[in-house]
């Protein structure tokens, strides 16, 4: 059975004003799968995971060339509706965000946005959320309690509660286990794990085991031959790109030679 396809993103370059941040690159994204970006610092992973979800327009100057469709939609196309793809594709970043809020508010503050207002059903939002983030079991007693009380591990499977909440079809992740520690980190690739049944995933690692134990597709980004932009150098099966990488760099990078 052939594997659906939820981005392909053609040829696409991305600028910072006159600087060039991405040239030409060239991906599909399965969907419900875990796709991983790797490569060395400053190769542009998390500029093109932005792309994905026009995150890069709040940054004054910037301007994309090439396709991304998303469900053979280009979301570059005048018109999109940036809300809505923000709400489809859903990002958690580096460092755990929750608002200073309750875990409870931190939860039930995106489906609020988009119009929910019935407590009784928000507090089903908040606890479905919080048991798809493999959360609930520890926080269920303290729901009103701040959300920065809480360790950094609990803190950012609140955030992927957060995203969840509101019923994404993508979640972006830009290295979200970096700030962990290990025991942590296990908790958030189990859970990632999990969510690939029901969602799109595209993840930023410099964790070469996480990428390998977690992800189905491997992108190995490197920056071009005048080092000025980042590209996709190779792409394949988690495993293939490992064991039997058909790029030297991507050799070099996975068996820790550089990068």
């Amino acid at each position: 059975m052939s594997t659906m396809l939820k981005f392909q993103v053609d040829h696409l370059s991305f600028f910072y004003g006159a600087k060039r941040a991405l040239t030409d690159v060239t991906l599909a994204i399965p969907e419900r799968q875990i796709t991983a970006l790797i490569g060395p610092s400053g190769c542009g992973k998390s500029t093109f995971l932005r792309c994905l979800n026009r995150m890069n327009d709040t940054i004054h100057g910037t301007r994309a060339e090439g396709r991304v469709l998303l469900d053979d939609q280009d979301i570059y196309a005048p018109g999109t509706d940036v809300v809505d793809l923000r709400r489809r594709v859903g990002m958690v970043f580096q460092r755990p965000n929750p608002f200073p809020q309750s875990v409870f508010e931190n939860v039930a503050f995106g489906p609020r946005v988009l119009g929910t207002t019935s407590r009784s059903e928000l507090e089903g939002i908040v606890e479905a959320s919080l048991r798809g983030a493999d959360l609930w079991d520890e926080v269920k007693d303290g729901l009103k309690k701040d959300a920065l009380s809480f360790s950094l591990g609990q803190q950012q499977r609140l955030c992927i509660a957060r995203v969840i909440a509101v019923k994404p079809e993508v979640i972006l992740m830009d290295e979200p286990c970096s700030a962990l520690d290990p025991i942590s980190t296990l908790r958030v690739e189990d859970l990632m794990r999990e969510l690939a049944r029901n969602y799109t995933i595209v993840i930023v690692t410099h964790n070469m085991q996480q990428a390998s134990r977690a992800s189905d597709t491997t992108a190995m980004m490197m920056l071009t031959d005048d080092r000025k932009s980042g590209t996709v150098i190779e792409v394949g099966e988690t495993k293939q790109v490992f064991t039997k990488p058909q790029d030297k760099r991507t050799e070099g990078y996975v068996t820790g030679r550089y990068g």
